[in-house]
């Protein structure tokens, strides 16, 4: 596989996906970094990863607090000298009728969601424009797609899975000129901590395995021609 002994950054790698996304590329041959604000959910990944044999750089950390972002990125940089691949997993999700929205749970979302997103992204696609290759892959959702069904209590969520679609969009149109690709997945339920919070009455079939395996072929040179595209995921709920 081409992601041998490519360095990834995976946000959010504590728990659902990120963890199964980090652990799957881990046993492909990659270099993985984990972020998460949770010191005992990266410790529990990167346990998972040398049981199999793997290795993982673990940083603890916000991505919605940009000094953070950018101490992760410097880490990386000192430890390995380059990124090739960023996937944001990370994401938060608060359940509130938009009635009853209160400025400080707006604004808890956005800024793991989207602004989270956005600081992942700047970094990465400045190193990756000065060694002109790379590959981010941002997690959305159907949540945020126009015209799929939608849940009462979910604005905040909505709207920052809508801004990340947007913002793989115009990346993927700015990252051409340095050879970075970026593309977007739009998953509808998958079996995770966070869809037993925003919609239990959902039942998933699809779990954080079966979406790590689409997010390595997204990342791999099997994934070249998915710049720009937002690739959504239905499955039967």
């Amino acid at each position: 596989m081409s992601i041998r002994d490519r360095v990834v950054i995976i946000t959010g790698a504590g728990r659902g996906v990120g963890r199964a996304t980090a652990l799957l590329f881990a046993r492909e041959g990659a270099r993985v970094v984990l972020f998460s604000r949770t010191a005992a959910h990266l410790e529990e990944t990167a346990a998972a990863i040398a049981q199999a044999g793997g290795s993982a750089l673990s940083v603890v950390g916000d991505v919605s607090r940009e000094e953070e972002v950018s101490a992760l990125f410097r880490q990386v940089q000192e430890s390995y000298g380059r990124v090739d691949v960023l996937i944001n997993c990370a994401g938060i999700v608060a359940v509130r009728r938009f009635v009853e929205m209160d400025v400080a749970t707006w604004d808890a979302v956005l800024n793991v969601n989207l602004r989270g997103t956005f600081l992942c992204c700047r970094e990465a696609f400045r190193l990756m424009a000065a060694q002109q290759s790379g590959v981010i892959i941002n997690l959305s959702s159907l949540s945020g797609v126009k015209g799929v069904e939608k849940f009462p209590g979910l604005s905040a969520y909505n709207v920052s899975k809508s801004g990340v679609a947007g913002l793989t969009e115009i990346l993927a149109v700015e990252g051409k000129a340095y050879n970075i690709r970026v593309c977007a997945v739009s998953p509808g339920a998958i079996d995770t901590e966070m869809l037993r919070q925003a919609a239990p009455h959902l039942k998933a079939e699809m779990t954080p395995e079966d979406l790590a395996e689409i997010l390595l072929f997204m990342a791999d040179d099997s994934g070249r021609m998915l710049s720009g595209s937002n690739i959504e995921l239905f499955t039967n709920a």
